[in-house]
């Protein structure tokens, strides 16, 4: 049995994947969706990056997790990417969603130059968090409105720490066993950081022909695309 560990990525909870679960419980695998510290249903709690790799590890180690998915969207790339080599032979597979990736020393902002300044910013007049996506934000990511408004109704400020500090690898990426979903109303191709990942033989590509959220656009595909990489239909 694998146990599907699932984070959503900036503004999100565990509730984000709820239409992703039926399917992957139906298939009689563990699914175990994480809120962040300093999101959704824990807001209020302090968090920097660290404190959300530790998120993970900790629910991987308590539950004492094996033939775990980690899978990350979005901005939880950075710390899924570091908590997967802190799990040892716990782990059997990354997915990341569409996300960002960790580099060593690097941090979720240094990874993104034509939008840093903008995040800075608005980390600095909102008390230190990342105020929530709005709608327009959601518009040509093939979401339906009632999608969008669900999204957006749903996210919550994000700690700014976190998309700050510096990335710290405990094991190379490319020697980790992963799959990265690019979605491809969200542009075309990967990041060059994850293009070179993909020069790996460890690494596989699957598109998607959906927005930045699929999770809520398609979540029946993205739960195939997950089974998939958990090696069914293989």
């Amino acid at each position: 049995m694998t146990n599907f560990v699932l984070v959503a990525g900036a503004w999100l909870g565990s509730w984000a994947w709820s239409n992703v679960l039926p399917d992957l419980r139906a298939a009689g695998h563990g699914v175990h969706p994480l809120t962040l510290s300093g999101l959704a249903d824990r807001q209020g709690v302090k968090a920097g990056q660290q404190t959300h790799i530790d998120d993970i590890v900790g629910h991987v180690e308590r539950l004492d997790l094996r033939d775990v998915v980690l899978v990350g969207h979005s901005y939880s790339g950075i710390p899924v990417g570091q908590a997967a080599g802190r799990i040892g032979d716990r782990l059997a597979r990354m997915v990341l969603v569409d996300a960002s990736v960790p580099v060593d020393g690097g941090s979720f902002v240094s990874s993104w130059p034509e939008g840093r300044a903008q995040v800075e910013a608005a980390i600095a007049a909102n008390d230190g968090f990342w105020p929530p996506l709005t709608a327009a934000d959601c518009a040509g990511q093939g979401l339906t409105d009632e999608e969008a408004a669900r999204l957006v109704a749903g996210a919550t400020p994000h700690p700014g720490a976190t998309l700050t500090e510096p990335a710290v690898l405990p094991t190379p990426l490319d020697g980790l066993p992963a799959t990265y979903v690019k979605c491809l109303l969200d542009g075309d191709e990967p990041s060059p950081e994850v293009a070179e990942l993909l020069k790996g033989e460890r690494w596989e590509l699957v598109t998607m022909d959906t927005g930045h959220w699929p999770m809520f656009s398609r979540p029946r595909e993205l739960a195939r695309v997950l089974l998939d990489a958990a090696g069914e239909g293989r």
